[in-house]
């Protein structure tokens, strides 16, 4: 994949499928779209893969991100504009997804959310440890985020070479990135009725064993809103779930039937008894 350029671009895997759904994923807080690389083998075989790059030094808000977003899927589908568009966002992506999805609901058919970041006012300690963030030296930043990789990510689920690769995309955020978007997050909210206009399926993969965040419950909740929707809890997964070497995107969507090829019949969140479809990891 080529190198992120001065502003928010798709990378692009060697191999191009214009023929297939184009898929589109949204980063989390490293933003640069290299680690969902372990995934794409898998999801090559039925789509045309674009991950979002944001450049370090990116502080733009929600409106402008989901702006830019739009601006360069409609680019990608200019020559095909009824072809499929399947969006998936994980943390802080999965937040930037539903901004995007709200914004132009006419190009998607089908909404992944990731262990979504919308919880992030319900962790304490990091909503009130954003200020704190500002003002501690760069080194104990730099510091900081490498003791912290045991919350952000179940490290012994992870190979290797991912780890490493985990561990550089956290040191590419500088300090003043990672304060503006954890700001971001901190101001994250989209009313109840917003999420129920997204009518299109969607699934919500969350970490049963995540650290950071509250991710099932927040799964639950936002499933209380979105009409359409079903959700895959990963019971040993923490939040960088992407990353662990026993879960794959392609299987988990095609274990509950979100792949193009499968029914297109609705999949919606059992509520009599706020069932969970439990995919296997």
């Amino acid at each position: 994949m080529p190198q992120i350029k001065s502003h928010p671009c798709f990378l692009t895997p060697k191999a191009l499928k214009p023929d297939c759904p184009l898929f589109v994923f949204l980063p989390g807080m490293d933003g640069t779209g290299q680690l969902f690389r372990s995934q794409t083998a898998g999801l090559e075989t039925g789509f045309d893969i674009r991950c979002l790059a944001i450049p370090a030094n990116d502080l733009t808000n929600w409106d402008v991100l989901a702006d830019k977003v739009v601006g360069l899927i409609e680019a990608e589908i200019k020559q095909d504009p009824q072809r499929s568009v399947y969006l998936c966002g994980e943390s802080f992506g999965g937040c930037l997804a539903i901004k995007v999805a709200l914004r132009a609901p006419q190009l998607f058919e089908r909404l992944i959310l990731v262990n979504p970041a919308s919880s992030i006012s319900r962790r304490s300690w990091i909503y009130f440890g954003i200020p704190l963030t500002k003002i501690v030296p760069e080194s104990f930043y730099q510091f900081g985020s490498l003791v912290g990789l045991p919350v952000l990510a179940a490290l012994g689920r992870i190979a290797p070479e991912d780890r490493q690769a985990l561990i550089e995309a956290v040191q590419m955020v500088p300090q003043k990135t990672a304060v503006w978007r954890l700001s971001l997050l901190k101001d994250f909210d989209v009313e109840n009725i917003e999420l129920h206009r997204i009518g299109q399926p969607v699934l919500i993969v969350a970490g049963g064993s995540d650290r950071l965040l509250p991710s099932v419950t927040e799964a639950e909740r936002l499933a209380e809103s979105l009409p359409n929707v079903q959700i895959a809890v990963l019971p040993e997964s923490g939040h960088a779930c992407l990353l662990e070497k026993d879960v794959n995107l392609y299987e988990i969507m095609k274990a509950c039937k979100f792949l193009p090829s499968q029914s297109k019949r609705s999949h919606t969140l059992d509520r009599s008894n706020n069932q969970l479809v439990t995919s296997p990891t």
